[in-house]
């Protein structure tokens, strides 16, 4: 009998469950149980089972987050908007990101960082990493399919580390794991984050019926990073060099990972991310991450092909 395999949304709802009503953990936000309960990623648990509701004070959340990671509750804390970072993640980089390496306290807690676009203004929309990437004490992962989700789960409950685990609205019907594409001599070479990684793969197929080979090189795993053989090598082999894709601002984590790629690979690295601009909040003046289209112009421009 032929089965399902769940989406990413039913994963996350699962994960949840499992860490309030079997690892006595904590999940904390703001309107976590109101209707929809975030785009359905969360079992219908109310405060008697670790669901906390936290005011709609953004600046404070992030301290009590923090408080019941210092008691060893594990917290669980979603921020549903990710731009909504800039008001509640000071607590979090200047104490439970340097309470380990400081006062030799461990303060573990998983920060679901929720991703969207489209006509939601400048502040809640597309994503914001970068915020927490320069500051230490902190693994970024950006998981997009079911399984990243649960390795990503496994590996903040087998440590005591901060995970800012960057998701995206756009992921959570995907219900397949993402692949590499590799080519024996790719004339180009992609490597996405984000929403962007199935943009990309879009990219790649259709630029391969042009005769175009573009390699894809998945990034999970955004801090601490590595590279990994593959996409080195692809790198490597391929003359006109890569680009690092992302749903922020390229001024970040796309340029860092660039920088870090071209000194490894000896090959030359751009970034290509959210135009310099802010988005509004009609689809007239949207700021979103590269679609597939404009990857696929962004590589011919790069291999000096006109279309």
């Amino acid at each position: 009998m032929a089965t399902t395999s769940p989406i990413l949304r039913e994963v996350i709802k699962e994960t949840i469950r499992h860490h309030l009503t079997v690892e006595n953990g904590l999940a904390m936000g703001q309107c976590l149980t109101a209707v929809g309960w975030v785009g359905g990623t969360l079992p219908e648990i109310y405060e008697e089972g670790g669901m906390v509701e936290l005011s709609m004070a953004d600046v404070a959340g992030g301290g009590f987050a923090v408080g019941a990671a210092l008691a060893g509750r594990r917290p669980i804390y979603v921020i549903r908007f990710q731009g909504f970072n800039w008001f509640n993640a000071p607590i979090i980089v200047n104490y439970a990101c340097k309470s380990k390496e400081i006062w030799r306290r461990p303060c573990p807690m998983f920060i679901r960082s929720i991703a969207m676009e489209g006509a939601i203004g400048p502040v809640a929309g597309s994503s914001h990493h970068a915020l927490y990437y320069r500051m230490p004490g902190v693994k970024i992962y950006s998981p997009m399919t079911p399984e990243e989700y649960r390795v990503t789960y496994r590996e903040f409950m087998a440590g005591d580390d901060v995970f800012y685990v960057s998701e995206h609205r756009g992921a959570y019907t995907n219900a397949d794991e993402l692949s590499d594409i590799v080519h024996e001599q790719p004339d180009y070479v992609l490597c996405p984050l984000s929403i962007t990684r199935f943009a990309a793969v879009k990219a790649s197929q259709e630029l391969l019926a042009e005769g175009i080979k573009v390699a894809v090189h998945h990034i999970f795993r955004v801090k601490p990073f590595a590279s990994g053989e593959a996409m080195l090598r692809s790198l490597g082999r391929c003359a006109v060099g890569g680009c690092v894709l992302d749903d922020d601002y390229p001024d970040g984590i796309a340029k860092s990972l660039a920088h870090d790629l071209a000194e490894l690979s000896k090959t030359p690295m751009a970034a290509l991310g959210l135009q310099k601009r802010s988005a509004g909040f009609a689809a007239s003046v949207d700021n979103l991450p590269p679609d597939a289209a404009t990857i696929a112009s962004f590589v011919r421009r790069k291999l000096g092909i006109a279309k």
